[in-house]
């Protein structure tokens, strides 16, 4: 059992601090296997409540008043005993509606670990580390060692975005709804099975008007980089120092579009292309999956007699099939709970993202083919945000909520069959509908001002892509680019989502080395992972 605790552990710290994204065919890119997904019912007016424990009295619009951090998560999702004195949490007052600037309002959570020196602080770092829907105020958090050699010269700085969590977080119905979405499978067999899956998706989008339907024609792209802007503002910055990762960098690159002047020291790690169709989104994200499956079950047999799923790929790819077949017509039994097929595909999607977690992988498939499906489960759960209370974080209300906010795209019912008939193709595993089912039913309409981008006139951006990456394939990072027309490609030659935390040690310098020494890359360099 401690085994599988520590899985937990894992999976809740990468599949955030890396990504943090769910859903296949959006955003970052996700469980190629199954839809975006979320938690339990809140009011939808009202703001969430303040990661902060400062007074209640009103401050002035832009103004953040800090204070020690009561609430955040922890692996697990366990709240600390006692707040970390490091950590200072506040809120920062925005438009709903930028519309009507004057009317009314709603709270972004903030969260800020204050420089800890030796040398000179160069100013405030922001930080989004994907989703769209991860919290920036937990991932932050729990991340913060990793980024310990940019926090001697920065703050460091994250804000749970509106829409996610903290920031009236969308909420898509009560924790049976969630179950219902995030447990269907998602690989329908027949008609009938298919007419199924639309009656699930229907219901929750239904759940999600009822329950945040103030808030989502007001999430998207656009007004975070607005709200993104403000907290320059109020952070007392000039200019804004940014990293970006995965959706992360579509945040980035709208903000530079729209406040090119005011863009600092920019590095956005693991790119999207958000000028791609849904269409091609699927297919590239599908073979950026299929890729790193490949990839882990060739490394699963380098060792003879380790690998648990099989002696050799073939083999090994062959039981996994088989398995996941299984689960198709008879899921399997996990305390009063079930592994269903497109649990188990969210799970093993998870752990594709790191090379980190390729070995529990390993023992996660091999434990449910004898029976026990604990450890991918709590794998699919993690990745979910799904608490150990049967509860839901907002992480996979929100993903939906701001992908389909973020494109006009809504396809025919003939589009997403041809959607789903060419990623099955590329993969039967990963293969599926992608974000075309939930966003043509969803129940506002959406804009593509986020899939506009052009930087031209702010300083250098620097672009991480990574050849092995799964969820943000690498031929997006030359893509993304070209589109800033101010950006800087840096190579990695590795496997993994998202380039710096892989801890590559050429990559670490050639990022610190921009943002705390101010050196733009040149042309054309590449880091080779071991």
């Amino acid at each position: 059992m401690a085994r599988i605790l520590r899985t937990a552990t894992t999976i809740a710290v990468l599949s955030t601090a890396l990504a943090a994204c769910s859903g296949e065919g959006g955003g970052d890119g996700a469980a190629p296997a199954g839809p975006a997904v979320g938690p339990a019912s809140s009011s939808p007016s009202a703001p969430s409540s303040s990661p902060s424990s400062a007074a209640s009295t009103p401050v002035p619009a832009g103004a953040i008043t800090w204070g020690p951090c009561t609430d955040i998560k922890r692996p697990g999702e366990q709240t600390p005993a006692r707040p970390d004195p490091a950590q200072q949490c506040g809120s920062l007052r925005v438009p709903l509606d930028y519309a009507a600037p004057a009317g009314e309002a709603i709270d972004i959570a903030v969260i800020r670990i204050k420089a800890q020196g030796p040398g000179t602080r160069i100013g405030s770092l922001v930080f989004n580390f994907g989703g769209p829907g991860a919290s920036g105020v937990d991932t932050l958090a729990q991340a913060a060692k990793a980024f310990a050699d940019l926090n001697k010269r920065y703050d460091l700085v994250s804000f749970d975005p509106r829409g996610v969590d903290r920031s009236s977080g969308v909420r898509c119905g009560d924790k049976a709804v969630m179950d219902e979405y995030t447990s269907m499978d998602t690989l329908p067999a027949n008609a009938a099975e298919r007419a199924e899956m639309q009656k699930i998706i229907g219901r929750f989008t239904a759940a999600c008007r009822q329950s945040s339907g103030k808030i989502l024609p007001h999430v998207g792209t656009v007004n975070a980089a607005a709200d993104m802007d403000r907290l320059r503002v109020a952070l007392g910055e000039q200019r804004l120092h940014y990293f970006g990762i995965s959706y992360g960098t579509q945040l980035g690159a709208v903000y530079a579009t729209r406040f090119p002047r005011n863009v600092g020291r920019f590095v956005l790690d693991a790119p999207l292309d958000p000028r791609v169709s849904m269409a091609e989104r699927s297919r590239v994200q599908t073979k950026g999956f299929q890729h790193a499956y490949e990839s882990f079950l060739r490394d699963c047999v380098k060792r003879p007699g380790e690998c648990e799923i099989g002696a050799d790929a073939t083999i090994a790819g062959k039981n996994v099939t088989a398995l996941m077949d299984e689960l198709n017509d008879k899921p399997l039994k996990v305390g009063d709970r079930q592994l269903t097929q497109g649990l188990a595909g969210v799970g093993v999607a998870a752990a594709l993202y790191s090379e980190l977690t390729w070995p529990l992988l390993d023992q996660a498939l091999s434990e449910a083919r004898k029976g026990d499906g604990r450890i991918l489960l709590a794998m699919a759960d993690s990745y979910n945000g799904r608490l150990p209370d049967g509860n839901y974080t907002t992480l996979m209300s929100s993903f939906p909520a701001i992908s389909c906010v973020d494109t006009s795209e809504r396809p025919t019912p003939g589009q997403i069959a041809a959607i789903e008939t060419e990623t099955l193709k590329i993969s039967p595993l990963f293969g599926g509908s992608g974000m075309g089912l939930i966003c043509s039913m969803w129940p506002v309409p959406g804009s593509d001002a986020a899939r506009r981008v052009d930087a031209s006139g702010s300083a250098p951006i620097m672009v991480i892509g990574g050849t092995g990456d799964p969820a943000t394939p690498y031929e997006w990072a030359p893509k993304l680019t070209t589109e800033l027309r101010t950006g800087v490609l840096v190579t990695y030659k590795g496997e993994g989502h998202g380039a710096y935390l892989s801890g590559d040690a050429c990559v670490k310098k050639v990022t610190e080395d921009y943002l705390i020494g101010g050196k733009v890359p040149a042309k054309g360099v590449t880091c080779v992972g071991s």
